[in-house]
């Protein structure tokens, strides 16, 4: 039991490592928000924009693929440890790591964007840090993970009962030594030993 809680808390810690380099591939991917500087305040330049949903997709997209790659991971080395460890480790390592990754894309970009609101004069755009606005895609990393994970699992279960029904049938042959039947009726042929006349007929 300790040691898969043990094997719990590497797999977390290691995930919730993997955001950050989730976060800034974010921050290099997403388009940011333009917003037009008034009176020390930022209003939407354009609010047709399609950039903060954009944003929230690209999250999602990226963090759903890091599931599925820590979904692989922990099905490949639960084949070793057990299932609970792996398990419990990308459910609460992949929420983390969300959480590290939408932050660290907050972040950069953050201070840049408050120095020019309270310099810039008014009718200058700036350029908003990245945010979430539905937070619900902060969930897609862990659950896919676990999705991924479980899917393995089933199937891998459902190929090992396949094979134990293909040699349990194979067990419920003809056995060794059975004699052959043809028609119903056994054939019991013994080859006579050469050189003798097993009827007798012969001179």
């Amino acid at each position: 039991m300790a040691s898969r809680i043990r094997i719990g808390l590497l797999a977390a810690l290691a995930i919730t490592v993997l955001g950050v380099p989730v976060g800034l591939l974010w921050v290099a991917i997403a388009p940011r928000t333009a917003y037009q500087v008034s009176g020390g305040k930022g209003l939407l330049a354009d609010p047709e924009t399609q950039t903060l949903i954009a944003a929230d997709g690209w999250f999602a997209v990226l963090t759903a693929a890091a599931g599925l790659l820590c979904g692989l991971a922990a099905y490949v080395l639960a084949g070793r440890v057990g299932d609970l460890g792996p398990l419990a480790g990308i459910a609460a390592g992949g929420v983390a790591a969300a959480v590290v990754a939408w932050r660290l894309g907050h972040l950069i970009g953050e201070s840049a964007y408050q120095h020019a609101l309270r310099t810039a004069g008014d009718g200058a755009l700036a350029r908003a840090p990245l945010g979430l606005h539905a937070l619900g895609v902060v969930l897609a990393w862990p659950l896919t993970a676990v999705v991924v994970f479980g899917l393995l699992e089933a199937l891998d279960v459902a190929h090992r009962e396949s094979r134990g029904r293909l040699a349990a049938g194979d067990a419920g042959g003809r056995r060794s030594g059975q004699p052959d039947q043809v028609g119903g009726g056994e054939l019991d042929l013994q080859a006579a030993p050469t050189g003798r006349d097993v009827d007798g007929r012969e001179p």
